[in-house]
């Protein structure tokens, strides 16, 4: 039975991971930031597999680097999944930026002095998409493209923290070519809500549901399914090929109108928001609600990207734009996130 240490096991992502793994035959190791959170975790992936027996809870904390000493011994992938991902614009960025970096490298070190064949290591799009001019963003980018950290008006302390923890995490790669690094990064995920404690992308559906939105901001994102990110981090894992190689997770791009339109079409019975805000006013809404500020940098601006090495290379099948919003929107009524 080959054993996968997998961090960040409590987040959004990594609970549909260690599922799906579970799921596959794997032995699993999550670790969690808190042991608090441990028996809720674990009633949470039982509920969506049978096979917890396989499955090890572990208190870890990213910049503790001695545990991943430990904990990578005798483990033959790791999914690093855990990342510092806050819902308000922290005042100090290195808040972000050293847990991110650092705790990336910490467990990269661990694995590479155990022995480990692979890392996959999530990272984000907006390690791709950011720091772009006027005419970069004309242009269709790639996994050959990098987030411009020196264009900072186009970048958020999130964002920079994503590139800068990737960069890092690939030039220790290059001095280790011995250790296989693979790197998955996604949009905003959304898909269903597993518990209460959810993946902060879901707020764009919750905050279209609940009715804090009072009107549509003139932005949008590339959006994927968790259950996709999952599928895709286990084929980043086992396929030879994916060894050393970026992989966008993207099934489309929409704007906040857009989503808005599926909501509707699929609950006609909740009142959504349909009119346009202007982009001076979303400026001032952004005064008002903080959680608004980090995606200011994307008023006017769209990011076209090219998500098909995935699919090309690994045989990766994406589920809809449309299903990820609906199935996340089902849940979180279901859940009663949202009344």
């Amino acid at each position: 039975m080959k054993k996968v240490l997998l961090t960040g096991i409590t987040g959004f992502l990594g609970a549909h991971t260690a599922i799906r793994l579970l799921e596959k035959g794997y032995a699993v190791t999550g670790t969690l930031r808190s042991q608090s959170r441990a028996s809720s975790i674990r009633k949470v992936i039982a509920s969506h597999t049978d096979k917890t027996a396989y499955l090890t809870l572990e208190v870890a904390d990213l910049n503790d680097a001695v545990i991943w000493k430990t904990l990578t011994q005798d483990v033959d992938f790791v999914q690093h999944i855990a990342s510092p991902f806050p819902r308000n614009i922290p005042k100090h960025e290195e808040e972000l930026i050293h847990p991110a970096k650092e705790g990336t490298l910490n467990v990269l070190r661990a694995a590479q002095a155990n022995g480990v064949k692979r890392v996959v290591v999530t990272s984000s799009i907006a390690a791709i998409v950011y720091g772009k001019s006027s005419d970069a963003l004309t242009k269709t980018m790639d996994e050959t493209d990098w987030t411009d950290l020196s264009l900072r008006k186009d970048t958020t302390p999130y964002f920079r923290s994503k590139t800068i923890a990737e960069k890092a995490a690939w030039d220790f790669a290059s001095k280790h070519p011995e250790m296989e690094l693979v790197t998955v990064l996604p949009g905003a995920i959304l898909g269903p809500v597993l518990e209460d404690d959810f993946g902060t992308s879901a707020n764009i559906v919750i905050k279209l549901l609940d009715g804090s939105t009072p009107a549509l901001p003139k932005i949008g994102f590339d959006i994927i399914d968790v259950r996709s990110v999952a599928d895709l981090l286990i084929l980043a894992m086992e396929k030879k090929q994916a060894a050393h190689n970026r992989y966008l997770a993207s099934a489309g791009y929409r704007m906040f109108s857009e989503m808005a339109k599926v909501l509707k079409e699929n609950f006609p019975d909740r009142k959504l928001p349909s009119w346009e805000m202007p982009n001076f006013l979303v400026k001032v809404f952004a005064t008002i609600d903080p959680s608004v500020a980090p995606i200011l940098v994307d008023l006017g601006k769209k990011r076209k990207v090219n998500n098909q090495k995935a699919v090309r290379q690994l045989g990766w099948e994406p589920k809809s734009v449309e299903e990820a919003i609906v199935s996340c929107a089902q849940s979180v009524m279901e859940k009663g996130i949202v009344k």
